[in-house]
């Protein structure tokens, strides 16, 4: 029996550690092996973004909350990330040295590149510091907020990218937690 059993925990590591769907409560969240996870009071995972997020309404950020962090965590990174766009993956919303006692965002965070929790907004993929929402052209867009509990603290400014940030965070992430939202035009 226990070879059974341990093939079946394995593949259920590897497809958590992929970002496979978990339904917490009304909100979906994704988590990896560790168990930490991803929510937004805003949406659910895998439904529609409510049109005040994106560049057609308000463009104010979502709310995102997180738990289960690993104890060795010093700090997190978060970037948002559209894979459907037409010139390839579009970054709408950058940000790294999140304090480690910190496991929400507020909605509406604004541009400022200092976090009111502490923490930095680097530059997204529209050249803005902050969040710009979605804003395709047309048709359905998944947008993936995905965040990395890590090891220390980044040496990047508000000049970062995400692919920047995507670089430094390498050999530093302790955990990976992911929530997507489509949205539609």
């Amino acid at each position: 029996m226990k070879p059974l059993i341990l093939p079946a925990c394995m593949a259920t590591a590897m497809i958590l550690a992929c970002g496979g769907p978990s339904e917490r409560g009304t909100a979906a969240v994704q988590s990896d092996s560790t168990g930490m996870v991803l929510s937004s009071g805003s949406f659910a995972a895998g439904d529609s973004i409510p049109k005040r997020y994106s560049l057609y309404g308000e463009n104010i950020s979502p709310d995102l909350a997180w738990e289960r962090a690993p104890e060795a965590t010093k700090g997190f990174a978060l970037v948002c990330r559209d894979p459907d766009a037409p010139g390839g993956t579009f970054y709408h919303w950058v940000l790294f040295n999140v304090p480690e006692n910190v496991r929400s965002l507020p909605e509406g965070i604004g541009r400022d590149p200092a976090l009111p929790m502490g923490g930095t907004q680097g530059t997204n993929s529209f050249r803005h510091v902050g969040y710009d929402g979605p804003r395709p052209p047309g048709g359905t867009h998944r947008y993936y907020f995905e965040l990395y509990a890590l090891d220390g603290v980044l040496t990047l400014d508000e000049t970062a990218t995400a692919g920047r940030l995507l670089e430094a965070v390498k050999g530093h992430v302790l955990a990976r937690a992911s929530l997507m939202g489509k949205y539609t035009h």
